[in-house]
C-alpha cells in the first residue's frame, strides 16, 4: 500500500514536506486540563519519592532523644523549610487526589471529555483547597 504523498521507493513529495512544522515550540503549544493534571501527577509521584528518604531520615533523626527532637522544632520554623514542607503537602495531595482520578478513569469513570475536564479542574482545585488549610496550620 503506498501512502499518501509517497510513490513506490522514492522521497517524499515537496508537498507533504512543505506542510511539515520545522521545528516545535513547546510553549507554543496549549495542553488540555487532563493532560497537565496527568503530567503534575507523574512530576508530584517523582517528587515524592525522591524527597521521602530525607523525609524518613528527618523523622528518625527528631525521634532518637529529646535533644534531636527540640532541634527539629527549631528547623522547622524556618521559613524555607516551612515552604518545603508545603510544597511536599501540596504534591502529595495532588498525587492521591490525581489517582484516585486514574483510578477512576481506569474503570470507565469520567472517561468522556466534558467530564474529564471536570475532574481534572476538580483535582487542582482540592489539592490546593486542601493544601491552603494545612498550610495556615504549619505556618
Amino acid at each position: 500500500m503506498i501512502a499518501a504523498g509517497l510513490e513506490k521507493n522514492s522521497e517524499p513529495s515537496r508537498s507533504v514536506m512543505a506542510n511539515r512544522p520545522k521545528y516545535l515550540n513547546l510553549l507554543q503549544i496549549r495542553m488540555p486540563v487532563p493532560a497537565v493534571v496527568s503530567i503534575m501527577h507523574r512530576v508530584s509521584g517523582a517528587a515524592l519519592f525522591l524527597v521521602l528518604p530525607i523525609l524518613l531520615a528527618w523523622w528518625q533523626c527528631s525521634l532518637a532523644s529529646g535533644d534531636t527532637f527540640e532541634s527539629s522544632k527549631a528547623f522547622l520554623s524556618n521559613s524555607l523549610v516551612k515552604i518545603f514542607i508545603i510544597a511536599v503537602v501540596w504534591a502529595y495531595l495532588h498525587h492521591m487526589c490525581a489517582g484516585v482520578r486514574h483510578l477512576a478513569s481506569d474503570i470507565d469513570l469520567g472517561t468522556e471529555l466534558k467530564s474529564a475536564r471536570f475532574s481534572s479542574w476538580l483535582v487542582l482545585a482540592v489539592s490546593i483547597a486542601l493544601t491552603i488549610l494545612i498550610a495556615v496550620r504549619i505556618w
